[in-house]
């Protein structure tokens, strides 16, 4: 796909920044236009089919710690105009000097595709149809099934006040399988999903979804055999890939730049420090090709990279947008990100992970005496100031002397990051990513991401559970 040509021109709107951010330290302009779908098919039928559109522009002044925004759904110069007044009251009685912007990249990490227009429309829901008959027929205990599918298409335009232009397509898409199972009058559901910036056809091909159809199945599976979890300190082993979301929760977002320059983190002038246990190496990667939460640049123009943040248990830095990176004098790191044009741009992580070590998975399961091998996640909550975290897990099983006992229900990881940083004893050689399914909340938006890490073990966690 070309490059669209925008509906205004450029130069006059680059004119328009830069008198918007004369005399202030940095700001953009931030063109977005955007399609996606929605398809749910459930309970034997389509129950849902959605298709938007959308379209519109934020102008951003930056002086000091002050950000001036203005957005509009119009892309005309008179918006921009008017939305660049707005955003100048930011400068009032602050004189700066522009800091200097990213240069533009050919970069790219992803094709320029559009998922909503291929394959068709009755493709897609015939599909959706053949998920829910495959399911069904794989085991003679399904009682329900859930499947959606859902693809987005943005293309982003930057410019910056020197001129600078930024131009990609950014493609997103995603299935989600779940399935509900009835044995001996119990039900137990359970899902899987997958995605990324790719065409359908890599994630809807047959031996994708039928692997996704037959993960769900499995776990809903072992929690009909599953017990009351137990209640109180253990030992816990995390399984590889997705359970990295506890990562992502209890330390990533302590690490982004914001909440270190106001000095609310955990983690917060402690560069140089050791925070982890040795052999614990944690990185944030918007640079890796087609995974979901990466970006070839961000929603600033700066390229995404490979940025350390504990190395072998030393903190090493932290994740910068360009305002939070000048304010602490250190260098932007490729996460400034936003919702959407209407929203602020801020430090947010991409894909973060912890490295792999050099421990066997069914070693590190093994040593376990009595505790908890933690195989999937659900939801969970963490405290940015504090650290503490609450975690669900979907699929856990109780561990004795090195034997799995039985599979656990309503299990639930509650610890503080730091602490389970430093308490990390073993760390597999399995690394893997999570499947291309992560979502991340702050200060109101919502973006994807992505995690990964290997199995690992840790010394001491609370887990809830039914005593």
């Amino acid at each position: 796909m070309t490059q669209s040509p925008l509906p205004f021109d450029l130069t006059a709107a680059s004119a328009i920044l830069a008198e918007a951010t004369r005399g202030a330290d940095d700001g953009d302009l931030y063109v977005e236009r955007s399609r996606s779908e929605s398809f749910v098919f459930d309970d034997g039928r389509l129950k849902s089919a959605a298709y938007d559109t959308d379209q519109g522009f934020g102008l951003r002044v930056v002086a000091g710690e002050a950000q001036g925004s203005g957005y509009a759904s119009q892309l005309t110069l008179d918006a921009i105009r008017r939305a660049g007044d707005t955003a100048a009251q930011a400068k009032r009685g602050h004189s700066g000097t522009l800091a200097t912007g990213p240069q533009p990249t050919n970069r790219r990490l992803y094709a320029p595709i559009d998922p909503t227009l291929a394959p068709a429309f009755t493709d897609k829901t015939n599909l959706l149809a053949e998920i829910d008959a495959f399911a069904r027929a794989s085991d003679p205990r399904v009682v329900q099934v859930s499947v959606s599918l859902s693809g987005s298409h943005k293309e982003i335009d930057i410019l910056r006040p020197d001129g600078a232009h930024f131009h990609e397509v950014r493609p997103l898409v995603r299935l989600n399988v779940s399935v509900t199972l009835e044995e001996n009058g119990r039900r137990e559901s359970a899902g899987a999903g997958a995605g990324g910036r790719a065409a359908y056809d890599e994630w809807i091909a047959p031996e994708r979804w039928k692997a996704m159809a037959r993960r769900a199945i499995e776990k809903a599976s072992v929690n009909l055999k599953s017990i009351p979890a137990p209640a109180g300190e253990m030992e816990v082993v995390l399984g590889p890939g997705w359970p990295a979301v506890l990562l992502h929760e209890a330390v990533g977002h302590g690490l982004e730049g914001d909440f270190n320059r106001k000095g609310t983190s955990v983690y917060s002038g402690q560069i140089g420090q050791q925070v982890a246990a040795r052999g614990v190496t944690v990185i944030d990667d918007g640079s890796i090709e087609a995974r979901r939460g990466s970006l070839s640049f961000d929603d600033e123009g700066t390229p995404t990279q490979r940025t350390v943040l504990i190395e072998d248990g030393i903190l090493k830095g932290y994740m910068q947008d360009r305002m939070n990176a000048r304010l602490m004098g250190m260098a932007p790191t490729g996460n400034g990100r936003r919702e959407s044009y209407e929203a602020q741009t801020m430090p947010r992580m991409t894909n973060t992970v912890m490295l792999g070590g050099d421990k066997d998975p069914g070693e590190i399961v093994a040593s376990i005496k009595r505790g908890l091998w933690a195989v999937d996640f659900g939801g969970g909550q963490v405290d940015i100031t504090s650290g503490n975290f609450v975690f669900q897990c979907t699929e856990a099983y109780l561990v004795e002397n090195g034997k799995v006992v039985a599979p656990v229900k309503n299990a639930t990881l509650i610890g503080h990051g730091p602490t389970v940083l430093r308490d990390v004893t073993m760390i597999g050689n399995d690394f893997a990513m999570d499947d291309g399914v992560g979502v991340c909340g702050k200060a109101g938006q919502s973006i994807p991401v992505g995690v990964g890490q290997p199995t690992l073990k840790v010394g001491s966690l609370t887990v809830g559970g039914a005593g």
